[in-house]
This record gives structure tokens, sequence and C-alpha cells, in this order.
């Protein structure tokens, strides 16, 4: 039934209009490959609808999340509705316990947490108050008067530094319920539909034990800004950032197995405690949330990005990796205020053969060797060309003076262009445990990269280790794969392709070490032996492009996870040597591989675990997504569906 007193919306515009989008423009493309004065026509055509079919919310844009709000994460009386059925429809109920440490906020901070607290949607929850030491009277006061005929509420005093919020409840929890602990720090706010969130990610997750949600800031006005749209979990990327802040909840027996929470604001306590929890519940028991479930205050972010709390967070990361007897140090970064792990090289270091495919560009490869014989610190290396049909005079001379250096080998591999064979004839010549795939317009930045990447490569979960590559301008061409970019048909683009290499990127992700789907195969490091055991490149349906996005996702297909370090930099010219796609043969060959790539690889391509749901596939700058790839769970049960089919109340569709 229709809410009372609410105006439906148009349900043509926000039903169809993804699903219209996505059709014409499938349609356009099947076309225009046919025709190419139809292909000029469509695109022509296509500049004006653009904006209607698919708005854009660039980042850069300081309105463009106010807009991308309005349109995507606003509450409606139909949405309060839905959820309140929903809820009641849940199997199971777990019971929140809501951790708000008091620390040295003030009242007026404590009192709007806590509205925001009483006013969830998903009511089973319970909110502890915790101090460390007597509070001032003045304090107490104010606090009785918000706690006042609600009963959910209550203060506890505790005298040490952490507080076990679990202690003296019964197992279950109330009335039979899995009790969970929600901490917030004060004067961060929850929207109403927090909690019911969670429950209902515990409800279609049941080994569930950690979860996490997105976040934003409040500025001094109060408006909502600066969205952190999260990965799903990276134990990387959690060893030098806890951006699982904000919002998550754990079990409350998990908590009870590290003694507690901290009973404070700060930032190296939390952080050190969500590094212990991830530890415990192990990684297929952490789950994401991909919605913003919590607003910051902008002295949240300040507290975190005081050099102070970084040094103290860097102590923490490392006192945790010694007592799980990792082998690995927490450093810090000269300038920066943030840390980075140092993965040990074993002893003796391992040979790396490096691979590089090459036709003639004499130039290019010359620099290329260079920067590794010459410019690389590394003790074991070898290097094997893989020359495919070089003519040039250039070429030969290059040769004739490499045949002195007994760590070079060329090999010929006469016959059309094929990346994928190349390398796989090339790997059955080499003698290197760490194998390097290299383009040949590449070149060496710093003498340590190649020792970071082999640091990483031999680590038994990690599957392929790809580098920070910069373009001559000094800008930006690889800092990972975002799998799906170029929506709606893409196989795979650059994340923040472009931006200047002195940008740390939105919450610093470019200066950060970090899991991705896929990594260049223009810089890659990765063991032989699992080269060999998934069998190497696809050479027969993927002679150029693709193939390293293909070799990745089998890497990670068999648990392994493929990682980015920014530790790693070189110069690459992309395609310098090869050209571009653009028309003919070459182009015929392009819309096979990525034909094949979305037949292969659909699901994978459709979500990328490291690429937030919210952001865009039409670039890998971050920019807000016109459509978000993940359906509001209060619109997707059986009975808002039926409601909705017999209904003139439409629901607004993300």
């Amino acid at each position: 039934m229709p809410v009372p007193g609410h105006k439906p919306a148009w349900p043509w515009r926000e039903v169809t209009l993804p699903a219209f989008s996505l059709a014409c423009l499938r349609l356009g493309r099947a076309l225009a490959r046919r025709n190419r004065l139809l292909d000029t026509v469509l695109r022509l055509a296509w500049r004006p609808l653009r904006r209607v079919l698919m708005p854009r919310y660039p980042v850069k844009d300081p309105s463009a999340y106010e807009l991308w709000l309005t349109k995507h994460d606003r509450l409606l009386d139909h949405d309060r509705a839905a959820i309140l059925r929903h809820i009641e429809t849940l199997p199971a109920h777990p019971h929140f316990i809501v951790f708000v440490p008091i620390g040295s906020a003030h009242l007026a901070e404590l009192g709007a947490s806590i509205a925001a607290i009483k006013s969830q949607l998903y009511g089973q929850w319970e909110a502890r108050l915790v101090a460390r030491g007597q509070v001032s009277p003045e304090m107490q006061r104010g606090l009785e008067r918000i706690m006042a005929a609600e009963p959910r509420l209550r203060l506890v005093v505790r005298e040490g530094a952490r507080d076990d919020v679990a202690a003296g409840l019964p197992a279950g929890g109330a009335a039979g319920a899995e009790p969970w602990v929600v901490p917030v720090m004060p004067g961060d706010l929850l929207p109403p539909h927090a909690l019911y969130e969670f429950a209902v990610e515990i409800n279609s997750h049941p080994a569930a034990k950690l979860i996490y949600a997105d976040e934003d800031r409040l500025d001094g006005e109060g408006k909502r800004c600066a969205p952190y749209f999260k990965s799903d979990f990276d134990p990387e990327l959690l060893l030098v950032q806890n951006y699982m802040s904000g919002i998550m909840a754990c079990r409350a027996d998990i908590v009870a197995g590290m003694a507690g929470l901290p009973i404070g604001e700060a930032a190296p306590d939390w952080h050190e405690t969500v590094l212990y929890a991830s530890f415990l519940v192990g990684a297929n028991a952490i789950r994401h949330v991909p919605a913003v479930l919590c607003h910051r205050q902008e002295k949240a972010a300040e507290v975190a990005d005081d050099a102070g709390a970084a040094e103290e967070i860097r102590l923490r990361v490392e006192r945790f990796l010694e007592s799980h007897d990792i082998a690995a140090r927490a450093v810090p970064v000269p300038g920066e205020n943030h840390h980075r792990i140092v993965w040990p090289l074993p002893v003796p270091a391992p040979l790396v053969s490096a691979i590089i495919p090459t036709r003639d560009r004499a130039e290019l490869l010359g620099q290329c060797l260079a920067g590794i014989l010459t410019r690389t610190d590394y003790p074991a290396l070898e290097v094997i060309i893989a020359d495919n049909d070089s003519s040039e005079p250039e070429t030969a001379a290059l040769y004739a003076r490499l045949a002195h250096d007994p760590r070079v080998r060329i090999l010929s591999f006469p016959g059309p262009f094929n990346y994928s064979r190349l390398n796989n004839r090339a790997v059955e010549a080499a003698r290197g445990e760490i194998l390097l795939l290299l383009n040949n317009d590449t070149n060496v930045i710093a003498p340590l990269w190649l020792r970071e990447m082999v640091a990483n490569a031999v680590r038994p979960e990690i599957g392929a280790v790809g580098a920070k590559l910069l373009y001559g301008n000094d800008h930006i061409q690889h800092a990972g794969v975002i799998l799906g970019m170029g929506w709606p048909e893409g196989v795979a683009g650059h994340y923040f392709c472009d931006t200047p290499n002195s940008d740390p990127g939105d919450f610093d992700l470019l200066r950060l070490t970090r899991s991705a789907s896929a990594v260049t195969a223009a810089c890659l490091a990765v063991r032989k032996s699992l080269f060999l055991d998934i069998g190497g490149l696809d050479e027969e349906n993927l002679t150029v492009a693709f193939n390293d996005v293909d070799f990745c996702l089998r890497l990670r297909e068999r648990g392994y996870r493929n990682l980015w370090t920014p530790h790693a930099m070189l110069y690459h010219l992309e395609s310098a040597s090869r050209g571009k796609d653009a028309s003919g043969e070459k182009a015929r060959r392009y819309h096979a591989e990525i034909a094949y790539m979305r037949a292969k690889w659909a699901d994978a391509l459709n979500q990328d675990p490291y690429w937030n749901p919210n952001l865009a596939l039409q670039s890998g700058a971050r920019d807000y997504a016109p459509f978000p790839r993940r359906p509001k769970p209060w619109r997707n049960f059986p009975e808002t569906r039926n409601s909705r089919a017999s209904s003139d109340t439409s629901l607004d569709l993300v």
C-alpha cells in the first residue's frame, strides 16, 4: 500500500533508466562496429544524451557529492516503511551493544551521537557510555538528562584502559539474539538505517564475525563531504591504514577474546585493536557493507593525521607483527605521516629472470636494459630478450654489445606478434625462481625497486606483484588495475591514471601498498612455479590485450592475492613500440579479446572487490557512480517487491 502523505516517485525514470542506458549503449556499440559512418553519427548523438543517461559526479567538484547524495542516499518515508517491514521478516535479530567511549568528548558531541543511536530503525540495541575514571559532576548531570526515559542507555565507569563490553552478557545475548559490539566515537553520527544494514549483512552471511562500512565527514557547517568508499577486506592496506575506522560491528565473543575495547578515542589504540580483531576472525569472516553508515566530524581525520599519532601507530603495527611472528617491519616514510611495511628478501636472494619481449625500437630497449643492468640494486639477475623478428641495424648493433654480458640472453621467436606466446616461450628457458615480465618501453627510476617486488612476490599468499608506473611527464600510468572499467562492456582500466605523481591520491591510496584484482604485465613479478601451475598467459585467446588481467584473475581464483606497491617505481611509455589498437585488424582483434574476457570473467568484471560499487567505472579517478551497483537491501526482499508491483508507489532505484 502507498505510504500515507507520500507523493509517488516516477517509476519509469528510477527503475528503467539504468537498464535502458545499458541497452542503448550496447546496441549502439554493436551497430557502430559494422559501419564507420554510423559510428561517427552515434558518437555525435551520444554526447548530448550522455548527461541524461549517465550523469557525471566528478570527485573534484565540491558540489558533486551533495548532488550524488540527493539522488542516491536519501531515506524517504517509503524507504523507512520498507525497512521496518524488512526487519520484521529477518530470520535472526542480532543484539547490538553500541559502545561509546567518552574520553575527552564534550557533552554536545555525546548528545548528538546518542540522538543518532536513538533514531535507529532497528530497535534491538543497547548503548554503553564508557568512561575511564570518574566523570565530572557537570558531565554526570548532562548524561543523566540524555539517558532519561531510555532504558537502553547506561553509563559505565572503568578504572583500566580497556572495557570488556560483553562482560556479564549471557550466551546468545538479549532474548537469545547473537550479541555484536558496535563502537561509535563521540561526535560520530549514524544514519537511521545503520544497525539495520548490519543486521541484514549478518543474516545474509551467518559466518561473519567482523563487519565494517563506508563513511564520510561532516564539515564545520554540518554538511556531508569527503566520502571514503572503501574496498572489501584488504589485509595489506590495513597494516598501513585503519581504513575500517568509522563504524564496524564485531561479534561479542571476539571482543572478549581481545580483553575488550580501548576506553578512549586514540587512533593508535583503535588501529591496533582492529588489526588483532581481523587476525582473530580471519579474512573469510570479515564483511564490508558498501554504504555510508557513519558521518564523522572532520576533527577525527585531523587527529589521525597528527605526526605523533602516526609514529605511535607505526610502533603498534610493529608490535603486532612481532607478536604474530610475521617477518616484516613497519618503517617510517620520510616526510610523510604514515609508514610502510618492508618484507625481508630471502638469503640468498632468489634468481630473477627478467623477460622482455621486443621488436626493434633499439632506443627504447637500450634505455630499459641500462636501467636493469646498471641502475638496479639486486644481486641475482638474468635478462631474457624475447626477440620477435627485429630487422633494424640499430637493434643488431645493440645485440652485438649485449653479447658480452653473461647476464643477458637473446632468444629469437619469429612469427606474428603474440605477447602471450613470447612470454610463455621465454619462461620455458628461464632459470630464475622469480619471473619479472617487463615491457621494453620501461625505464628504472630508483635502484631498490626490484628488491621491493621480489620481497613481496616470495610471500606464499601473494600471486602477482605490480609496480607504480609513470608516463614521461611524471603522471601516473599504472597504480593497479580496476575490473570492469569502461562500463558497460569494459574489461579493465588503470587506477588514478594520469594523476600527477606528487598527488597522494584520495586517502593516501597512491602512497600505500594495497591489494588489487590485477596488475599490468608491463612490470609484473611472480613466482615461476605459480606461472607454470596456472598455465602461463593465454596465447590462444589473448594474444595482446588483457592477458595480464586474465592471468591475475586465474591466480586469484586459486586463492592468491595480487599486490600493487608504490615503492617500486619505473617510467612506462605505454605501447610506444607497438602502437594503439584503434583501427583495422588491430581493432578487430582487440574487440574479440574484449568479448572473450566478458564471456569468461563476466561475474568478476562486474564487481571488483577493491573498487567500491559507489564509484564510477568510466574512469579510475574515484568519481561517484551515476548508477551505484549495489541495490538497497530493503528494496530486494520479497514483500517489498510484491508491494511495489501492486502499488503505484515506487521505491527509488540505486
